[in-house]
């Protein structure tokens, strides 16, 4: 009887084989915060030509460094297609992508993201609840920074958080 765990590791190496390595580093990545692990990365203490490691922790990789690792798509349709989001709230997150990593806006606004949707034939039920769903997630893939009026249907404008960002690429990379 086998272990389990290296039955684990051995499917994972096989399935990473024959990335890039930088389509390896979004696989881990999305890998971790699905299943809700930390992972850090070796630095070598004092520079390059240290010789001791250092573990820093993954949140040290910056949005923009995200960003500027993913692919690059001309159109939403081509990173919809690439995400292939099965559900709103991921629909929700995908075309928020779009809009703050794909065309660097450093927020949105939900009525943005319906009707980039909507041109695709993937239209919302209610994007403020999908939104919603994605806040409540522990650790938060979106944050609300403002309300433009005192009606629940008043303008909101929001952001993906970092495991926003980290979770959208992992669907791109897989």
């Amino acid at each position: 009887m086998s272990d389990p765990e290296i039955q684990a590791m051995t499917a994972l190496a096989s399935a990473l084989q024959n990335l890039e390595e930088d389509a390896q580093g979004r696989v881990l990545r999305w890998a971790a915060e699905r299943f809700g692990v930390t992972l850090g990365v070796r630095v070598p203490k004092g520079g390059i030509s240290g010789s001791h490691e250092i573990v820093a922790p993954l949140d040290a990789v910056s949005d923009e460094e995200i960003s500027a690792e993913s692919p690059k798509f001309e159109h939403f349709a081509e990173l919809f297609h690439a995400a292939n989001p099965k559900t709103d709230v991921d629909r929700a997150l995908v075309a928020g992508y779009w809009f703050q990593a794909v065309l660097e806006n450093p927020s949105f606004q939900a009525a943005q993201l319906n009707q980039e949707l909507r041109h695709l034939g993937h239209a919302l039920k209610n994007v403020t609840d999908s939104l919603d769903s994605n806040q409540s997630k522990k650790p938060a893939r979106v944050i609300q920074l403002r309300k433009s009026g005192s009606a629940r249907q008043a303008r909101k404008t929001y952001k993906l958080t970092h495991e926003g960002l980290v979770y959208v690429q992992g669907m791109i990379a897989s």
